[in-house]
């Protein structure tokens, strides 16, 4: 692993035409992800996390328009991945540099071939020079268990699974798409642990999660998201112990082992996207400064930062 790999986004705005609507999922995302480290991005369900991580592997349908850009620089000439061609894609950069830990990884499994063919074959397709049986040690798993079909396997299992397959072209960078769903809290722990150790030994990692405290386990980083604008970002000790922006203390407010207190009100429609800042009617700090839209400044995106208040 070299300093001269990172992902670097730059203004990346997804939307999807529907019939009579545009879908705002993404808006002029922002941030830098770099070996070693792990940037968590969190928010509500619907802000637009997931969308933004298929965005950077191409895995968006034919309605989508995705504009700004988003460099992948990993020793060699750069990829941009905005416009990116799926025979580029497919040759450079899935599987190869970017690996993907799906969402509901016993869903994503084929349900009618054993782990270990699948597994196998995402060892032949990336040239990879481990076996199906090195990879599986790696992570837990034993030998007869990759002779398993995707509902033979406990959720642990069919995770850990998704791990090797993820890593089996040997990516300097893994994206974790919501890669705890459905997992019990010791698996929640044992799936961010493996993660830090992804780090530690110089691989970066792109975690998309609605959980804080997996994120504050794992994270380096963290990118706050909010009805899909990034609204702050920064060290994850920082964001989430002296957050700035009023959504981001909520956040934390809401936890179970903080205030447990929930934020008032909805998040706006993505079609419906407000003028000026989108969490002002959920607010309680919000003046006539709020209807235009608040730019990105030193980390928060807010009018009424709340650094001083904390003091």
């Amino acid at each position: 692993m070299t300093d001269r790999k990172r992902l670097r986004v730059q203004e990346l705005s997804v939307g999807f035409r529907i019939p009579g609507a545009l879908v705002q999922a993404v808006s002029e995302a922002t941030f830098e992800v770099r070996p070693g480290r792990c940037l968590a991005l969190v928010g509500e369900s619907g802000c637009g996390k997931s969308v933004l991580a298929h965005a950077l592997l191409g895995l968006l349908p034919d309605n989508a328009t995705v504009s700004g850009q988003a460099w992948l620089e990993h020793g060699g000439e750069p990829v941009e991945l905005v416009g990116a061609s799926q025979a580029v894609l497919a040759e450079r950069v899935r599987g190869r540099a970017i690996g993907l830990i799906p969402q509901s990884p016993a869903t994503h499994l084929t349900p009618v071939r054993t782990a270990r063919a699948q597994l196998q074959e995402a060892v032949r397709e990336l040239g990879s020079r481990a076996t199906a049986d090195d990879l599986a040690a790696r992570y837990g798993l034993r030998p007869h268990e990759l002779d398993r079909y995707p509902h033979e396997l406990s959720g642990g299992m069919a995770q850990r699974v998704a791990n090797a397959i993820a890593l089996a072209g040997d990516p300097w960078l893994v994206l974790a798409d919501e890669p705890t769903s459905g997992l019990d809290r010791p698996l929640v722990d044992r799936a961010m642990a493996t993660l830090r150790e992804l780090c530690d030994e110089g691989r970066a990692v792109l975690l998309i999660t609605h959980d804080l405290r997996a994120a504050e386990r794992v994270a380096d980083d963290l990118a706050v998201m909010y009805a899909s604008r990034l609204v702050e970002v920064g060290p994850v000790a920082e964001v989430l112990g002296r957050p700035r922006h009023p959504y981001t203390s909520g956040l934390v407010a809401a936890q179970p082992d903080r205030a447990f207190v929930p934020i008032p009100g909805l998040p706006p429609e993505l079609t419906r996207l407000p003028e000026g800042c989108a969490f002002r009617s959920r607010c309680g700090h919000e003046t006539e400064r709020c209807a235009a839209p608040p730019p990105m400044d030193g980390g928060v995106a807010c009018h009424h930062a709340l650094e001083d208040r904390h003091a």
